[in-house]
């Protein structure tokens, strides 16, 4: 998806849509998908998994308002690409993922592309990345029942916190948590659906045989509306 597409669907900040122009979205899906990748949808990446689409990460990248001299935690590395995107934007970005193969090939793949200023962690990314912090902006690709204490408590003062917010399977809607010294400010963005935040501050752990992720669009039970469509009536 080039930027004229993504500034029809009013993506406007003019880094956000050069950092979209500037990552090859190739080298983070599998070979046969290759000529997929440019298409603005979720495409798997094995193991049950998925590349967000394009607009979502897009439009979160928008929404955390990232400076050039900025640092920033990602919760969900899935690929890696939405870490790319946000490494094209920041100073520093730190990504916490799950799963161990997937944080191996997405390491794998920010090398490929470039992105030495991205640091991969494996772990519980509900808690964000505390011997990191504090942090800029923390952009979150699944959903919470709730704003993690944990994620809020690792910005800097001004520092912006991008997640979806809601119950496993229904409407959610995507906010920004804004620290305002002793204080924070909640703003609604937009209705979507995503899959479930699993962690100690998102919705626990996973069952064993279910194969969702951070930031996957596919639950336990088959696909799901892709993350940032609206939900259906």
């Amino acid at each position: 998806m080039v930027a004229h597409d993504l500034a029809a669907r009013d993506i406007h900040d003019e880094r956000v849509l050069a950092a979209m122009e500037s990552v090859p979205r190739e080298h983070f899906v599998p070979e046969d998908l290759v000529d997929a990748a440019y298409e603005d949808r979720p495409l798997p990446i094995g193991a049950g998994q998925t590349i967000s689409q394009p607009y979502i990460v897009a439009l979160m990248a928008q929404e955390a308002r990232i400076g050039a001299a900025d640092r920033v935690l990602e919760v969900g590395t899935g690929s890696g690409y939405g870490a790319a995107v946000l490494g094209r934007l920041a100073a520093e970005v730190w990504t916490v993922e799950r799963h161990e193969d997937l944080a191996r090939r997405a390491r794998e793949a920010l090398a490929t592309t470039g992105a030495g200023n991205v640091h991969v962690d494996v772990g519980d990314g509900s808690l964000g990345a505390p011997d990191s912090a504090p942090f800029d902006a923390i952009v979150v690709t699944a959903a919470a029942p709730a704003v993690p204490d944990a994620l809020v408590a690792q910005l800097a003062d001004g520092g912006r916190l991008v997640i979806p917010i809601g119950p496993d399977g229904h409407a959610q809607e995507l906010v920004r948590v804004t620290v305002r010294g002793e204080h924070s400010e909640r703003a609604h963005l937009c209705d979507v659906r995503f899959v479930p935040l699993i962690g100690a501050e998102g919705f626990g752990r996973i069952h064993r045989g279910q194969q969702r992720r951070d930031g996957d669009e596919s639950g336990p039970d088959g696909p799901r509306t892709d993350p940032g469509t609206p939900p259906e009536p």
